[in-house]
């Protein structure tokens, strides 16, 4: 894992960073990150973690440089101390969230309790 920038609770790797900003830049609209957490997967809940360009009344608004991560309200309290992390490697490839508060995994790691 690379070095991380902590706001709000949430680390972000710089390797998740860059991946993140390539992104945007390939995208036509001013967008940032959505993070949540939602109900889903065999153990209970999922990630979602894609573009928005809508904010909502009570999201949590966390800048790392050029790049903005918004979670809502509800999932704030999910990820508070998570990771998020981007590998390139042979065996994964992706964003890796890494969650302290996750008492358990499913098998396939989609989602988590």
């Amino acid at each position: 894992m690379t070095e991380t920038q902590t706001m709000g609770g949430l680390l972000v790797t710089e390797a998740a960073l860059t991946k993140i900003t390539a992104l945007l830049a390939a995208e036509e609209k001013d967008l940032f990150l959505r993070v949540a957490v939602q109900p889903g997967g065999c153990a209970g809940l999922r990630y979602e973690l894609y573009f928005d360009d809508t904010e909502l009344d009570r999201d949590v608004i966390m800048t790392f440089g050029d790049v903005t991560v918004v979670m809502d309200d509800k999932s704030a309290p999910y990820l508070g101390g998570a990771t998020i992390d981007f590998a390139d490697t042979i065996s994964k490839q992706g964003f890796i969230i890494d969650n302290p508060n996750a008492a358990g995994t499913c098998q396939c790691g989609d989602s988590f309790n």
